[in-house]
């Protein structure tokens, strides 16, 4: 089981992960919709594609653009379309 927590908040938990560069990838399902806002940044990365961005909110506190996702990645990352991963002081814990 691993999980993905916050400013004392749950974010995400699931046994169906994805590692890929150190980074713990969960399934969409798993989040907890309620702590997270969109974001308009994105990013490119030369062998997965471009990411797409999400704002965690707990407790009226913001980690700005601290998940990430693939919804579209390259060929070589097509086993992480659609999952989530995180950074910026989230603790995932495997």
């Amino acid at each position: 089981m691993a999980r993905a927590t916050w400013n004392g908040a749950v974010l995400a938990e699931s046994e169906d992960i994805e590692v890929v560069e150190g980074n713990v990838y969960f399934p969409r399902a798993a989040l907890v919709d309620a702590c997270f806002e969109p974001s308009d940044h994105t990013s490119v990365c030369g062998w997965k594609g471009t990411a797409t961005y999400w704002h965690v909110v707990v407790d009226g506190a913001r980690n700005e653009n601290a998940a990430w996702t693939y919804a579209e990645p390259k060929p070589a990352a097509k086993h992480i379309a659609g999952r989530v991963a995180f950074w910026k002081g989230v603790r995932v814990e495997r």
